[in-house]
């Protein structure tokens, strides 16, 4: 789940517009306000009962004051010890509340931003990652990772929050900092004023972070940690029950995670990442996401959801039962955008073929995409684009489901035609992928559109998948996310939806590229039911 930057940072711009729009809202600034003073006056009554926390103790050589830096280095997928047993018994282990009490302060922010600024600063707020050195990783050796992980707070003080004395005791992740665990419970104001340098200069953030973001981790810090042995063994094994857990998932991540877990990869390029994988390769950096989700990703925080830590054992229990591998193949995304998928640098050359067309006008990147060639209804000149702007003369790709693999392979390799040779630009994975998606996934689309280029399909049945589903992150009339923000014309589902039907139905299925959205194949939608939500979503609002 490290290649969030590269896959996620237009999902960023597309998102925030929403946030601003709430915020210019009277009725939320009201709610705030009036939770805000509730929080400050219960706050005060606590300490005024509460014992004075013990002062910080003073760094050992080799370590930085208590509250360390935040970094950005890609987790390693073994960071601990593969697990033996994902339902170990747990009656020992009581559930609790995974929201801590309210240190007393003034200082009001979202303790839950704190923990995705603890986990990826730099992509929360929407920055460049850092390039060199946090001044303090020279007081170490033992840790050689550098540049942006070393500016990471998950990378000096853990996952499980204890530093050198967790998880990162020992192994490649090793710098002897200490942990923030610590600091649970300690005045927000003084974590915050470390965060600033005020204990080792070495430790100031506020030149890459803003006030309201240092006071957002500050506050993370002192009132959102937990002591993850409530809910791990040390070999990062939980203390749950699947089969439990599997009715928590069920009811609260399957709606964008599907029913395995593998609706939405988190891997970039032709790696793939599902659920499965974090959970068992990285159970710590998994229940620190579950508790307070993803940085820029619009996932509700277990906080939120008000999960016990015996909740969080056991959905993590559940979750490593899950399959590593999805229904779909990831090729229906490459025919799509390939270049967007693998995040490799868009082609501004035309595609040698291209030459070959000249009622097509395009130039450079689109000259490379399947689709532009072959059509999105996968029947190129005799579908969709056998007239318009789009039209270039060339076949479709329906025939290839007849065609065995190794024809398919040499087709794309250039062996039929040099011109065509995409084996220096897709990976052996890609290819394979691609493969599959002729022979297997594609779907001829021509029945399911009328003439006038609506989609048939039960409209009511639509709307229930839609609001259960889609709306989670378009809202449900499909406008919280504008995928083109910050220019002069919106567009939002429903203004593609109203576009070409083809194009609609290919990405319900298999998502969009470059975007966190959920597969409908994976997400166990028939196609009677992508029809439905596509139907649906036609009649949404454009603008």
């Amino acid at each position: 789940m490290e290649n969030f930057r590269k896959k996620f940072e237009q999902f960023i711009k597309n998102f925030k517009p929403r946030m601003k729009t709430l915020v210019k809202d009277q009725r939320f600034w009201f709610g705030s306000i009036s939770i805000v003073v509730l929080v400050v006056v219960l706050s005060r009554f606590t300490a005024m009962n509460a014992t004075p926390s013990a002062q910080q103790a003073a760094p050992t050589a080799g370590q930085t004051a208590e509250v360390q830096p935040t970094h950005t280095s890609p987790v390693p997928t073994n960071t601990n010890p593969a697990p033996t047993d994902t339902t170990a018994p747990t009656a020992e282990t009581k559930p609790t509340s995974t929201t801590a009490a309210p240190a007393a302060s003034t200082l009001v922010g979202d303790m839950i931003r704190g923990g995705k600024l603890y986990d990826n600063w730099w992509t929360e707020t929407d920055q460049d990652a850092p390039t060199e050195n946090q001044p303090l990783w020279k007081t170490q050796t033992t840790n050689t990772r550098k540049g942006s992980s070393t500016w990471r707070c998950a990378e000096c003080h853990g996952w499980d929050y204890k530093g050198v004395n967790g998880s990162y005791a020992t192994g490649s992740h090793k710098t002897g900092f200490v942990g923030v665990l610590q600091d649970k419970g300690k005045s927000p104001e003084e974590i915050l004023a470390a965060l600033k340098g005020k204990t080792n200069p070495d430790h100031d953030f506020s030149t890459v972070l803003e006030e309201q973001d240092l006071i957002d981790l500050a506050l993370f810090i002192s009132q959102g940690t937990m002591d993850v042995s409530t809910v791990l063994n040390d070999d990062g094994s939980p203390k749950g029950n699947a089969a439990d857990g599997k009715q928590k998932f069920d009811d609260v991540c399957s709606a964008c995670h599907g029913p395995n877990g593998t609706a939405i990869d988190f891997a970039a390029g032709s790696k793939i990442e599902y659920l499965a994988d974090p959970g068992n390769s990285n159970p710590f950096q998994f229940v620190h996401r579950m508790r307070v989700g993803v940085a820029v990703w619009p996932m509700p925080s277990a906080i939120e959801n008000k999960f016990t830590d015996q909740d969080l054992a056991n959905v993590l229990a559940y979750v490593r039962t899950l399959p590593h591998e999805a229904n779909a193949s990831g090729g229906g995304q490459l025919y799509d955008k390939w270049y967007t998928v693998l995040g490799v640098n868009t082609p501004t050359e035309n595609n040698p073929l291209w030459a070959k067309q000249t009622t097509n006008t395009r130039k450079g990147t689109s000259t490379w995409s399947c689709r532009e060639c072959h059509g999105v209804d996968y029947l190129g000149a005799a579908g969709e684009y056998a007239s318009g702007s789009h039209k270039t003369g060339f076949p479709g790709v329906m025939a290839a489901q007849a065609k065995s693999e190794q024809e398919i392979t040499d087709i794309l390799t250039g062996k039929v035609d040099p011109d065509h040779d995409y084996s220096k630009l897709l990976d052996e994975a890609s290819i394979k992928a691609l493969v599959h998606f002729f022979q297997k996934e594609m779907v001829d689309f021509s029945s399911l559109i009328t003439a006038d280029g609506k989609v048939k399909g039960d409209l009511e049945h639509g709307k229930t998948l839609f609001n259960a589903t889609c709306a989670k992150c378009h809202g449900e009339d499909g406008k919280a996310i504008n995928f083109h923000a910050g220019q002069d014309t919106p567009e939002y589902v429903g203004t593609v939806a109203a576009g070409e039907a083809s194009v609609l139905l290919h990405r319900v299925m298999f998502g969009v590229p470059g975007f966190p959205m959920s597969a409908g194949i994976d997400m166990g939608f028939s196609m009677t039911d992508i029809a439905d939500v596509s139907a649906y979503a036609q009649t949404l609002p454009t603008k």
